[in-house]
């Protein structure tokens, strides 16, 4: 295993190239700059592990020199001949600079294989939201929020209404990709601030998420623990509800301060034209219905949000001719294919409308499986060598109280994101590393549970190289680094939990400490 301060190098070499890509691209840092990062990160780490097991070889040979030199002088005095050599060694260096590499090689397959779900799931949606527009289920949710919703309190009912479909369907994604797409578009037409209202989308669908006993990150960190399932959820209400509670507060202050950039006569245009251009009823909402209640029924994320496609072209071909008309790209079933590829593109006379329905499909997801693909390669470069296990065992063996162990499983759980862009490697990592030092120290496996997700399940949405970072911004259209701040569940329950383990409050009921087994010899 390599050293620590080996370990580290490659981490600081992303971080100050991220940092540096961002000040000079901005926004436009995750449309290649931040891919090349992560691809650059990931060789310099794999040069540093191959420099490493050259030094380690090199050091080893040596030694063996000196054993082969006195063995050589018995061999003499026998009368053997020492310069008899029985294997030639001649291209060792050959030979192991490709066992290296195949081992990075096979790691960065491994972790690429267990993001191909998420990459899946993102073509599925691009190609579902842009279905659900043609459909338009999309444009009704529009007309009907901006009808029944109050713009100082757009932000406040965006972020419960993802709060209550993630709770009911256990997932952030599918949430972000249906209900979060209508919100944005409702507040685009209200002329709300898109970046908020991202961030209450992803506020909201996280909560759901992280409090769902749906939600496959809310199971895996409570496996992880050893602890029961609703057991964990409750003594997760900890830290969640005061971060919703004050989430919500800073919404409802955002709203009453937002100077709404829509007059009235402007928002009734915008209505105008969509129910011009598509058929409004009551009847769409059986597709969105459909696709939450096989969602809620546990189908498999894949086959329900590619059933709930298939529903949206079929609303879309029985009713929506009108609709297709306008896109004029041939005859019916080529028109909803290509919406479904590329995304529709409409031309409705107003610029507004344009913005809110020319979105989706499949080629909208395709920067961000790049981005999703060169965090994976450098993230299968760090764990084939060894440098993460590296890292998390140096800080292992520091930890001393039961604050700095939970304080280092809150922080762990986030740069365990940056490196690994996964929530579920970030939750496993963590789980595994830190189990064993919670039962040694009696800290209850509940605060273990608890920290895997108040940092390992929030902070994913934060970071855009992560696949969940990289799969809200493509979803709803805003960037990772425009709608953070305003995510406000996602970064203040981290802060609450650490307050927490430094106060030594909420912890948990204490346990016995459990102490390793040692070994006795006869």
């Amino acid at each position: 295993m390599p050293p620590l301060w080996l370990s580290l190098l490659p981490v600081l070499f992303l971080m100050a190239g991220l940092v540096s890509v961002v000040s000079l691209t901005g926004s436009e840092a995750t449309s290649g700059p931040s891919q090349v990062v992560l691809i650059l990160s990931g060789m310099f780490a794999a040069v540093l592990y191959m420099g490493h097991g050259f030094a380690l070889a090199r050091k080893a040979r040596r030694n063996q020199s000196g054993t082969d030199s006195a063995g050589d002088s018995l061999k003499r005095q026998s009368g053997e001949d020492p310069n008899i050599q029985p294997v030639d060694h001649g291209n060792s260096r050959a030979f192991s600079f490709q066992g290296y590499w195949a081992r990075l090689e096979n790691s960065i397959l491994s972790t690429i294989t267990e993001v191909m779900p998420a990459i899946l799931i993102l073509l599925l949606i691009g190609a579902l939201i842009g279905v659900w527009i043609v459909s338009g289920v999309v444009p009704a949710l529009i007309v009907w929020g901006t009808a029944l919703l109050n713009p100082t309190i757009f932000y406040f009912t965006a972020c419960i209404l993802a709060a209550l479909v993630s709770l009911v369907t256990g997932s952030s994604w599918s949430t972000a990709g249906t209900v979060g797409v209508a919100l944005v578009g409702i507040g685009q037409a209200l002329g709300s601030d898109p970046a908020i209202t991202a961030g209450a989308v992803v506020s909201g669908a996280y909560f759901g998420d992280k409090m769902s006993p749906f939600s496959e990150t809310t199971n895996l960190a409570a496996s992880m623990a050893g602890v029961d399932l609703f057991e964990h959820i409750k003594h997760m209400l900890f830290t969640t509800a005061p971060a919703m509670l004050i989430s919500l507060i800073a919404f409802l202050g955002l709203g009453y301060s937002l100077e709404s950039q829509s007059t009235g006569a402007r928002l009734a245009e915008t209505v105008q034209t969509i129910e011009k251009v598509f058929w409004i009823h009551p009847l769409l909402l059986l597709v969105p219905a459909l696709t939450f209640f096989l969602i809620y029924k546990k189908m498999p994320a894949i086959p329900a949000i590619l059933v709930g496609t298939i529903a949206g072209g079929l609303v879309a071909a029985l009713f929506q001719s009108r609709a297709l008309a306008y896109l004029a790209s041939g005859d019916m079933v080529t028109t909803i294919l290509a919406a479904a590829g590329n995304g529709p593109q409409y031309d409705t006379g107003s610029v507004a409308v344009d913005k809110l329905v020319n979105r989706g499909g499949m080629s909208s997801m395709l920067n961000t499986i790049w981005l999703i693909l060169s965090a994976m390669f450098f993230a299968g470069v760090m764990e084939g060598s060894g440098m993460i296990h590296s890292i998390a065992a140096s800080v292992l063996k520091r930890l001393r109280s039961r604050r700095s162990l939970v304080s280092s499983t809150i922080l762990g759980g986030l740069f365990a994101n940056v490196v690994t862009s996964e929530q579920y490697l970030s939750i496993v990592v963590n789980g595994r590393f830190f189990r064993k030092a919670y039962a040694e120290r009696g800290i209850s496996p509940l605060t273990l549970s608890r920290s895997l997700e108040d940092s390992g399940t929030l902070t994913s949405a934060l970071i855009p190289w992560n696949t969940c970072g990289a799969f809200m911004a493509a979803t709803l259209q805003i960037s990772t680094f425009a709608y953070a701040p305003f995510a406000f569940l996602n970064w203040i329950t981290p802060l609450i939990a650490l307050i927490y383990a430094w106060t030594g409050s909420f912890l948990g009921p204490p346990h016995e400490p459990r102490r390793s087994p040692v070994s006795h010899s006869n």
